[in-house]
């Protein structure tokens, strides 16, 4: 990193006092530098920051810093509070910060204010290719939350004209369909899944969930296994495990209900 001279020299031979840094990126990098190391240390590097420079990348640290912390309100917080400077400033980087905002809220468990920060994003217009794809899947996962399904799945198939390799949104667009009734979809799209995330205990555990509920008790049980043995010690495996044990006895037929969705947890981006 690049250092200035020290400011402050007396006449003579006075020691140097602490480096200054040049730049806003300089003490950015710095300040997420001390995320890795101490997480309440950079929310009061950020915060002293942000109170002298009110500086954009000052509260994108200082969320990142709550995040780093499983503080996601007050990361969800100050993502928005650097979106909205951004957006003022008419500064490029204002939708990729709403997304981080909105997955910091999602994060938090509140999906209505996730949505919002997710349109916001949207609405700019400046996402382009896979990040517009990506903030369509983020918001996705948002209105599934929330209830929307129909929306939902208006996103989701967007997102996958815009990132076809990525297999979460396979893997979600399976799951969405499997919720609602639709069982062919629901098959192809976790076959895609599954080629492009062979050994994602996630994936596996979908997979049976879709099989279960098409009668397949072999191939869910196969799945449900596959799952415990990719993501052992998670709950992806305790939901498999549990599926697992709704088959009975051949003289006891029961139809076999699809586990719990297990989706990845939500990071910010």
């Amino acid at each position: 990193m690049t250092l200035l001279i020290a400011l402050g020299l007396a006449v003579g031979a006075a020691p140097a006092g602490p480096p200054a840094l040049t730049s806003e990126a300089d003490r950015f990098h710095a300040c997420v530098a001390q995320i890795d190391k101490n997480p309440d240390a950079a929310v009061d590097m950020a915060n002293r920051w942000r109170v002298a420079g009110n500086s954009i990348l000052a509260r994108q640290c200082l969320g990142m810093a709550y995040a780093a912390r499983s503080n996601w309100a007050s990361a969800a917080a100050a993502f928005a509070q650097a979106a909205q400077a951004a957006e003022v400033a008419k500064d490029g980087r204002a939708a990729g910060l709403w997304v981080q905002a909105g997955n910091a809220a999602l994060a938090q468990g509140d999906p209505i204010a996730a949505r919002g920060h997710f349109d916001a994003a949207i609405i700019l217009g400046t996402l382009q290719g896979p990040d517009a794809g990506e903030a369509r899947l983020d918001r996705a996962r948002a209105l599934v939350a929330a209830g929307d399904l129909q929306q939902a799945r208006a996103d989701l198939d967007a997102a996958l004209s815009l990132v076809a390799e990525d297999p979460l949104a396979w893997l979600l667009s399976a799951a969405l369909a499997r919720r609602m009734g639709d069982l062919d979809r629901a098959q192809k799209d976790i076959g895609e899944a599954s080629k492009r995330a062979p050994d994602d205990g996630s994936v596996a555990l979908e997979a049976g969930n879709i099989a279960a509920l098409a009668g397949q008790e072999e191939a869910a049980r196969t799945a449900w296994t596959k799952a415990m043995h990719l993501a052992p010690n998670t709950p992806v495996a305790d939901a498999a495990s549990r599926a697992l044990t709704q088959f009975t006895a051949p003289d006891q037929p029961e139809t076999a209900q699809p586990a719990p969705p297990s989706a990845p947890a939500p990071q910010p981006r």
